[in-house]
């Protein structure tokens, strides 16, 4: 299993990033989350098969029809065992 925590910058937010992220991180059985932060950027967990984990890490650097993402940064994170499914938090 592995776990990483992100943060794409650029135009993510009023696109539906987070719904095609949620919908993308189903999609792969991907366990996590994805939010909004006060500065425009949207970052999220997202846990998993190594596969998926990565395949879903390159959805995000293009993101839904409508964003431009200029950055994606990531970090390997720990393992969430309380995390069921795949939600958008506030």
């Amino acid at each position: 299993m592995k776990a990483v925590r992100f943060c794409a910058v650029g135009r993510v937010q009023g696109v539906f990033f987070r719904a095609a992220t949620r919908q993308i991180g189903q999609n792969l059985g991907l366990r996590g989350w994805v939010r909004n932060r006060g500065d425009g950027a949207v970052e999220g967990h997202i846990q998993g098969d190594e596969p998926a984990v990565e395949a879903m890490l390159d959805w995000c650097r293009e993101g839904p029809p409508g964003a431009e993402v200029e950055r994606l940064t990531w970090e390997p994170a720990p393992v969430d065992t309380t995390l069921a499914g795949f939600s958008i938090r506030p």
